[in-house]
């Protein structure tokens, strides 16, 4: 068995990990890379061995980061299928057709403004291609043996996180491996903990938060008093959130503000009617939630949905003191992008991140201070108050990492940090060496492993990877 590491290495973006056995090839994640440029690139790009070569795909969950280079996949050559949890399957439906719409209409707006350095610009794939991929889309129940071409069964378990998030455990004759790129947590307001980590001889974890700690009840105090200050001031609040994470937790913590009285009443506006189908599927999925199906449809009581961007900015700014939840599709485009460019110049207005906001994307020069940030060719001047509340992630912090993989029933062979940015993932790593003897590292991009010389490594009393 051979990995190669296509994504999430020195990154949290483009998920995708190429495993090997017997002539057979499996693609665990086939996700979009985010924010700098030779990352961005990489979509342009094709995988390093021919897409008909691929015989199947499983999807670790429904995010861009994980699934959203499937459709460029299937226009390269791949016929295969594509399994993952029902729940992801049904997000899939719902985000990849609207990951190429966006991309069509940003391919538009770069036409008509002429910022773009290719004529005409073109967008990755269309929401047709999208909508063409998700035919080979196919449900995969937790729990359920899948058996896979080259001697390899697979089978899912819950990772919280997003809706129908899972870890992947692969096992062959010989070996086995436990993929969990987006851990869950156990303290998550909706979603179920992740199940406990299976002993396997590989295990990949992802890293995303592990130099980072965050705390639910800070983050709502955190908001409530940004909303107060937000509103005295006669500004809209913007949120970019997740469709399929952190969308339903920041509705939720709203709702829970409201209730207490610690936020004056507020209109809350999303800028996309797909939030209001991600959260239908909430209410269809309880034995992965810990709400019942009436609390997922409560938390939208109250919250207007706009059919696009213009119309949430309008909506918006008829009342001082707005929450405008804006989805994030594509990092360096759609509506967040034009949100951006109207709210950020104007300092009565706030932007609040809840999700980690990989180097290269705005968000990322947002928090770090920066004076400008480019949008649509131009410079564009900071002057609204910026916030990280990773509270409200339904990411595993530093600890919550540490605890679900220091319960493993078995030290493993080798243990692998991904989707993490170097420092986390380091950081986290040195947290890990401090409290088990494993071999455990932070793979590089195209880092390759055979799994075979590993174990002859370990035999001989060499620890892999070191």
């Amino acid at each position: 068995m051979q990995l190669r590491f296509l994504g999430g290495a020195g990154t949290i973006t483009g998920s995708k990990l190429l495993v090997e056995r017997d002539g057979r090839r499996l693609l665990l994640d086939c996700g979009l890379y985010q924010g700098l440029k030779q990352l961005r690139l990489r979509n342009r790009s094709t995988l390093p061995v021919a897409s008909s070569s691929v015989d199947a795909v499983i999807l670790s969950r429904a995010d861009l980061s994980h699934s959203g280079y499937l459709p460029r996949l299937v226009e390269l050559g791949f016929h295969g299928p594509v399994y993952a949890s029902p729940a992801a399957v049904e997000l899939c439906r719902l985000l990849l057709p609207e990951a190429g719409r966006l991309q069509e209409e940003d391919a538009r707006v770069a036409n008509q403004l002429g910022y773009s350095r290719h004529a005409p610009a073109l967008p990755l794939y269309t929401e047709a291609s999208a909508r063409q991929a998700l035919q080979q889309l196919q449900p995969l129940d937790f729990g359920a043996d899948l058996e896979l071409a080259g001697g390899m069964k697979a089978r899912l378990a819950p990772l919280g996180q997003a809706l129908g998030a899972a870890s992947v455990h692969l096992q062959s004759a010989t070996h086995s491996l436990h993929y969990a790129p987006g851990l869950g947590r156990a303290d998550d307001p909706l979603l179920r903990p992740p199940a406990p980590a299976e002993a396997a001889d590989e295990v990949l974890l992802g890293a995303t938060y592990g130099n980072r700690h965050h705390r639910l009840a800070d983050a709502l105090a955190r908001l409530a008093k940004l909303i107060g200050r937000t509103a005295a001031r006669g500004g809209t609040l913007l949120m970019p959130v997740q469709p399929s994470g952190a969308l339903m937790q920041v509705l939720h913590g709203l709702a829970q503000l409201r209730a207490a009285g610690r936020t004056p009443e507020l209109p809350v506006v999303l800028d996309n009617p797909v939030a209001v189908e991600v959260a239908a599927l909430y209410g269809r999925y309880p034995e992965l939630t810990r709400t019942v199906p009436e609390g997922s449809a409560s938390m939208l009581a109250g919250v207007g949905v706009a059919s696009g961007a213009d119309e949430a900015l309008e909506l918006a700014r008829q009342r001082p003191g707005s929450i405008l939840i804006a989805i994030e599709g594509m990092a360096h485009g759609g509506p967040l992008a034009q949100h951006l460019k109207q709210l950020v110049p104007d300092p009565r207005n706030a932007i609040a991140f809840t999700s980690f906001q990989p180097a290269g994307t705005r968000g990322a020069a947002l928090l770090a201070g920066k004076p400008q940030v480019k949008i649509h060719g131009g410079w564009i001047g900071a002057r609204a108050e910026v916030v990280s509340l990773d509270g409200l992630s339904g990411h595993a912090d530093r600890q919550g990492l540490l605890d679900w993989i220091l319960r493993l029933p078995q030290s493993p062979l080798h243990l692998y940090l991904t989707q993490g940015e170097p420092e986390a993932a380091d950081s986290l790593r040195q947290a890990i060496a401090e409290r088990r003897p494993w071999a455990c590292s932070v793979p590089e991009y195209m880092e390759m492993a055979n799994i075979r010389e590993v174990l002859a490594s370990e035999e001989h009393g060499v620890a892999a990877g070191a």
